[in-house]
């Protein structure tokens, strides 16, 4: 205590200056406009630097959180982007890819794109109706395809219409393969659920495996080989045990069914006919 009094003493000139100052700063600043609005200005700039410095600092050290928020932010966005165009390719069922992964294979196919107007599930003899018709180039006889897979083959056509056999038909015939393995049979429906099938007179020793693909074998002037018609669910042994039969998950969703596209056969039935007339002339020499 004795110190300061005398650290006091000794300076109170000083001190009395320092007091007298800052009294007539405040006097200054107080009274006078100009004077309190430039203090003011300075005051807030000052300020304003000091929180911006202290934000940039804060933003700094919580980068680690923002960059992970964002991380899991795009894995949800991702996944959602997947789950509707998974979704979206269901529901629409275009027949644009298809049309296009065939022309590529087939540059000499023509295909007419349609769309179904009318469509049973129920019924035994089940029938499409389609709008084209004559006018547009369809025949009797035409493949029918969707975005999916085999529809059916033509059986009636009009000028601007057409009815369809679709694979839901007790009458419907269709020579089909395993893929990749060449073991052929044909496929039927039976009745029941409208996505199963079944592929009859495959061979005993043929080797397959479940969910493998089943196409079409090209065997007819109808479609070409390898179609998507598909997949194997079960194996079951034919009536008279010398084949299998092959209980089939369609590929093509016949309740959703919109859009379709018809094969021009005509390449195909021309190269089939010409292979049979080879076959015949040789079997006649």
């Amino acid at each position: 205590m004795r110190n300061l009094l005398e650290f006091l003493a000794k300076h109170n000139h000083w001190i009395v200056f320092v007091i007298l100052e800052a009294l007539s700063f405040m006097l200054l600043f107080r009274y006078n406009s100009y004077q309190n609005s430039v203090w003011f200005s300075s005051a807030n700039a000052v300020t304003g630097k000091v929180y911006n410095w202290s934000s940039q600092l804060e933003s700094y050290f919580s980068l680690t959180a923002v960059n992970e928020n964002l991380t899991q932010r795009n894995l949800t966005l991702e996944k959602e982007v997947a789950a509707l165009t998974e979704k979206l390719a269901d529901v629409s069922k275009d027949s644009t890819k298809l049309v296009n992964d065939l022309t590529k294979s087939y540059p000499d196919l023509h295909m007419i794109s349609a769309k179904v107007i009318s469509n049973s599930l129920n019924r035994p003899d089940n029938l499409i109706t389609i709008n084209k018709g004559s006018n547009q180039g369809i025949k009797k006889d035409m493949g029918v395809v969707c975005g999916t897979g085999v529809v059916g083959i033509v059986y009636l056509v009009s000028a601007n219409y057409s009815v369809v056999i679709p694979l839901l038909n007790a009458k419907s015939n269709i020579s089909c393969k395993i893929l990749n393995r060449q073991y052929f049979g044909y496929l039927h429906w039976t009745g029941g659920a409208s996505d199963q099938a079944f592929l009859d007179d495959i061979p005993r020793h043929a080797r397959f495996k479940l969910n493998e693909k089943i196409v079409t074998s090209g065997y007819s002037s109808v479609f070409p080989s390898g179609i998507l018609v598909g997949k194997i669910k079960h194996v079951y042994n034919s009536v008279d045990g010398l084949s299998y039969r092959l209980s089939v998950t369609l590929s093509t969703d016949f309740g959703t069914l919109r859009d379709i596209a018809v094969i021009d056969n005509t390449p195909l039935k021309e190269q089939i006919d010409l292979m049979r007339a080879a076959k015949d002339s040789m079997q006649v020499k």
